[in-house]
């Protein structure tokens, strides 16, 4: 064999070197590029995890921090009727109640002297207190009842009469929570049109729903307040539709199960509840004589206790 048939060792094993440094060089770059994916993978999963953060806090910060928004013409959480037009009761027997019961809220003078000075200038305004559940079978109840007679001694002057707006059955409604919308539309009335407040109140309890329903909508309540002739209707229906006053409804049904003002440790227990003077009212709710009759005994123990009902002297016979 001629020393030109001799393999080129040499040769060769420097082919396979320098294949073997190419393999390397790329797996290295191979793996370079999968440690860049990797790391960059990693800070973009960092950086969404950073910025879901900062949502979650300013959504949580926001919510926190936004006031509660409160009615006007409120007084330690409540409404005061300040005169009634185009509310009447609907059933007889109450109109006709009524009239036995007292109505007027006179006092009775015993016969004994000295006898009290019980013209009606000396007689105190009586103060009724209602917290009212718009879904509360109770509430409704009593509305119906005594509805007419309300309405009597308010325009008479013969008593002050607020309501409560309390949401004490707002599981009690399909998922709408229908008693805390309500309540929020009835401080939207009071505020925007204090004037349709009470007969707003009349058309919720009137119309109540029933228990476990849905109640009516946000849209549908509006529809009522303008029926009952809030105004201005937009701002109205703004107001009712957008829930303006939820937050401050659970507030104030908070405090009232906490203690009810001016009264000596009374916290609200149910709903309808009735305060007289700050006298819980304990009779039928849908018995408006034996109510005028319990309203006439506070009015007479108040009349008795006031400083202006002064015994007026038995004049002396002469001889």
């Amino acid at each position: 064999m001629s020393n030109d048939e001799t393999p080129n060792v040499p040769a060769t094993r420097d082919r396979r070197h320098a294949v073997r440094e190419k393999a390397q060089l790329v797996q290295a770059q191979q793996s370079r590029a999968r440690a860049i994916r990797r790391v960059s993978l990693v800070t973009l999963l960092v950086a969404v995890i950073a910025a879901a953060a900062v949502v979650v806090t300013w959504v949580v910060s926001t919510s926190v921090s936004k006031p509660t928004s409160s009615p006007a013409n409120v007084k330690d959480d409540g409404f005061t009727v300040s005169s009634v037009t185009g509310v009447a009761s609907d059933t007889q027997a109450a109109a006709e109640s009524i009239e036995e019961s007292a109505a007027t809220l006179e006092v009775q003078t015993p016969v004994a002297e000295p006898t009290p000075d019980a013209s009606p200038t000396a007689r105190p305004t009586v103060d009724i207190r209602v917290y009212v559940d718009y879904l509360a079978t109770g509430a409704r109840d009593f509305q119906v009842a005594n509805v007419q007679q309300l309405t009597d001694w308010v325009n008479q002057d013969a008593a002050t009469l607020t309501y409560y707006p309390v949401a004490m059955l707002t599981a009690k409604s399909n998922g709408t929570k229908y008693s805390l919308r309500a309540a929020s539309a009835a401080a939207c009335v009071a505020t925007y049109s204090p004037d349709s407040f009470f007969a707003f109140n009349n058309e919720l309890l009137t119309e109540q729903p029933e228990v476990d329903a849905s109640g009516f909508s946000d849209k549908e309540l509006a529809d009522l307040a303008q029926g009952t002739g809030a105004v201005p209707a937009k701002q109205v229906r703004d107001c009712i539709e957008n829930q303006k006053y939820v937050g401050w409804v659970k507030s104030a049904t908070e405090r009232a199960l906490q203690g009810l003002p001016d009264t000596k440790g009374v916290a609200l227990t149910s709903t309808s509840m009735i305060l007289v003077n700050g006298t819980p009212y304990v009779g039928a709710p849908d018995d408006p004589k034996e109510f005028a009759q319990f309203v006439l005994t506070i009015s007479s123990d108040a009349y008795y206790r006031t400083p202006t009902a002064t015994p007026t002297p038995t004049p002396t016979p002469s001889s």
